[in-house]
Order: structure tokens, then sequence, then C-alpha cells
């Protein structure tokens, strides 16, 4: 039996793909800060080298050699592409952190409804959603940052203000609370046209048995099983 690993395994769209390989018949491994409750799951952080390489030296010894690399790492796929030996360097496209917010309304939903503005550049814009339990929030915004950085401002609601009033204008001011934050992997920047998911197998980068991700943002999640699908493609091809 053939061994995989996928790094950000413990979640998401890299637990999507540790699932679709193991109906495979893959034994299939994980590396993730927090990692899965399956077997052959490791914590650790993909930035890290030395962590990189205790994690690998545990898999080594507990399923055998790794013959299928599946880097699902999101913010940090590039720089991890960067460490493994063999892909062209113009083949690691550049990483751009676009960190979004939101918001939360005091008191009960206006809107029964999810409502959209028009997108703007890097984001769907400012809009409306509403959580299982009807509670509104409104985001996310757009803001390129140099590194990851959860952090909500407060100050920032003041564009939010703005932007909700535009289809809101019955807002009171107050009425917002700090949400929280989310980054998108970006693998293009600011003013550029926004580029597509990549989903990289051998037959782009030359290294058998590795399939990169770039790239996966919104609504990468929403196409988790898909994208699974399209990692085994690309293995799969890589075979023929």
């Amino acid at each position: 039996m053939r061994t995989a690993l996928v790094t950000g395994g413990g979640s998401g769209i890299g637990l999507a793909v540790a699932e679709r390989l193991r109906k495979d018949g893959l034994r299939v491994a994980t590396i993730d800060l927090k990692p899965s409750e399956t077997d052959l799951a490791f914590a650790a952080d993909v930035t890290d080298r030395a962590q990189i390489d205790a994690a690998l030296s545990d898999i080594r010894e507990q399923a055998g050699p790794v013959t299928v690399l599946v880097n699902a790492a999101g913010l940090h796929a590039s720089a991890l592409a960067r460490m493994i030996e063999g892909i062209p360097p113009e083949r690691i496209p550049p990483a751009y952190f676009c960190r979004g917010v939101y918001f939360t309304l005091r008191g009960p939903a206006p809107f029964c409804r999810l409502i959209y503005p028009v997108p703007v550049a890097g984001g769907l814009g400012v809009h409306i959603t509403l959580d299982l339990a009807g509670q509104a929030r409104f985001g996310p915004d757009v803001e390129w940052i140099s590194s990851v950085d959860y952090t909500v401002e407060p100050a920032r609601g003041e564009v939010f203000y703005a932007a909700i009033r535009t289809y809101w204008p019955a807002l009171l001011d107050g009425a917002l609370q700090p949400g929280y934050a989310g980054i998108r992997p970006k693998i293009s920047g600011p003013g550029e046209p926004a580029a597509d998911f990549v989903v990289q197998g051998p037959d782009t980068h030359g290294v058998p048995g590795l399939v990169n991700l770039f790239g996966i943002e919104s609504p990468g999640l929403t196409a988790s099983l898909p994208l699974a699908d399209e990692v085994l493609r690309k293995l799969r091809l890589a075979e023929i």
C-alpha cells in the first residue's frame, strides 16, 4: 500500500483530500497545526522546516516511505513548495495575503435573506450574512497585508458603516461590533486580474507524486469535494 501525506489535512480542503485518497486505497498521513483525530495525524507548522522533518521521520517510521504528497497548506502553500526539491521556481506563484474582517450587528437582523452589493476589487464587497442563530454579520472587506495577522481593528468599522448604508440607510451609529477576520490566500496581487484556483500536478512541475494547491480562497471550502477529485485526477494522469 502506498503512503500519501497531505499538509493542511486536519480540516477543510486538506481533510477532504485525505479522505478521498483513503477511498482510493492509499494509506494517508496528515500534518496540520491542529491535527485531526484520524490515524497518522501529526501536529506541525509547515513554515518550520525542523517540525516538518520531525513529522516526516515519525511518518516514515510508522507508515513507510511517502510516495504521494499533497500540498494543501493554504496561506503557506507557496512557501512550502519552495522547500520541495525539484520544483522549478517559475512554477511557484507568489503569495499575497488579503485580510477580510466581519462586524456583527447588535440586535435583531434587519433582513431575512442575504444581500450582496456590487463586488469590489479583491472581494465580493461588504455583504450581510446570517448565522444559524439568525445573527447578522457584515463583511468581509478587503485589506492587503504583508504577514498573517487576524486582528480586527475597531476603527475599520467606519468604512463598514458607509458601505452598509448604501443598501441599508437605517443603520444606526454604534450598532456594529468587531467580529472576526479571515485571510484569503491569493496568488494575484493588488490591481492584478483575479487568479483562478491552481491544482498543479506532475504534468506541470515535473515532481512525481506531488500535487500543489495554490490560491484556494472562497469558495474553496464549498468546493472541497470536487477539489479532492481533481487532486486524484492529477495523480492518476501522472501514472498514465
